[in-house]
């Protein structure tokens, strides 16, 4: 049994607001059901962000400005299909690099390499397994060359503004002077675009929050009745922020065997499941001054729905 995933849950139902945190969306159908997410027109922020590692790339190679061999470590690689356009843009002008992806799953980073290596058999590529920071205070700080850090797909949007500070300052303190780091943030824009994009018609993102329920049916042997719950989001454009959330639709309770508890769910009562920020330039910026980076430049999608930025530490 997963312990801190006990810890969590137990916790966060427990509460007087209820929550469940996003990071448990992505079990083995969890991940099946965002792959299909991220093939949603509406859902702009894979391909925006696909556009700028694919027709930038150069660009961006050329404003970190190593002049000299150099890691890309990549955090929370996942099937890495957004970085390849950028390492096969290195790999093919005989740039001098390591490729560090970082993951917790050891099956993601089998998957991953195996992949590169078919479709870029010279990439010279080092996986780590593990935790972001552990890996980094014992690896990125200790080596001679230049690294520079991805953190993609507009993660940063998942946490609160604390929370960002508290990362991306974590993240500081891990780099060597003069280490870059490639920051994927999606931007605010019409709330309409981004409405669409996170309640989809065609139930998909309903069906990836209920499948958290689902995990936790299957791992703690629980009962929960997924017709009893919808889902609800909302964008609100004054500060930015998508929340989603699962709805009790009933009075009932739920109890999980593995944990010996139940947990009690009023009629309408909500479920927080995530938080997802869009930022403008401004917020990005003072962002990175409060954590001690000096934003170096910013690579955007045609329409301006994304941003790829380098922050120097």
């Amino acid at each position: 049994m997963n312990q801190i995933f006990a810890k969590d849950l137990i916790e966060g139902l427990s509460s007087e607001n209820k929550h469940l945190s996003s990071k448990y969306f992505y079990d083995d159908t969890g991940s099946k059901i965002f792959q299909e997410i991220m093939e949603m027109p509406e859902y702009y922020l894979t391909s925006s962000e696909f556009e700028i590692l694919s027709l930038q790339a150069k660009q961006i190679i050329d404003a970190v400005n190593f002049n000299q061999p150099f890691n890309i470590v990549e955090l929370g690689a996942g099937d890495g299909m957004k970085t390849f356009k950028l390492l096969e843009y290195l790999v093919n002008h005989n740039i001098d690099f390591y490729y560090v992806p970082i993951d917790i799953s050891q099956g993601a980073m089998n998957s991953l390499e195996e992949k590169l290596k078919a479709k870029l058999p010279t990439l010279n590529i080092h996986p780590r397994i593990g935790d972001y920071f552990e890996v980094l205070s014992k690896e990125n700080v200790q080596t001679n060359i230049p690294s520079l850090l991805l953190f993609l797909g507009s993660n940063i949007g998942n946490y609160s503004y604390d929370e960002a500070v508290n990362l991306l300052s974590l993240f500081n303190k891990n780099m060597k002077d003069g280490d870059k780091l490639l920051l994927g943030v999606d931007l605010q824009k019409n709330p309409n675009t981004i409405k669409n994009a996170y309640d989809d018609s065609y139930g998909i993102t309903k069906k990836f929050n209920l499948n958290l329920l689902s995990r936790i049916n299957r791992e703690f042997d629980g009962d929960f009745r997924l017709d009893d719950f919808d889902f609800y989001c909302h964008y609100n454009p004054e500060n930015g922020e998508v929340n989603s959330y699962l709805i009790s639709l009933r009075k009932q309770s739920v109890f999980l065997k593995k944990l010996n508890k139940g947990f009690h769910f009023n009629y309408d009562e909500l479920i927080w499941t995530e938080l997802s920020k869009k930022y403008n330039l401004n917020e990005i910026n003072q962002l990175a001054q409060s954590t001690n980076f000096t934003t170096e430049q910013h690579f955007l999608d045609c329409k301006h729905y994304f941003t790829n930025i380098i922050l120097k530490k």
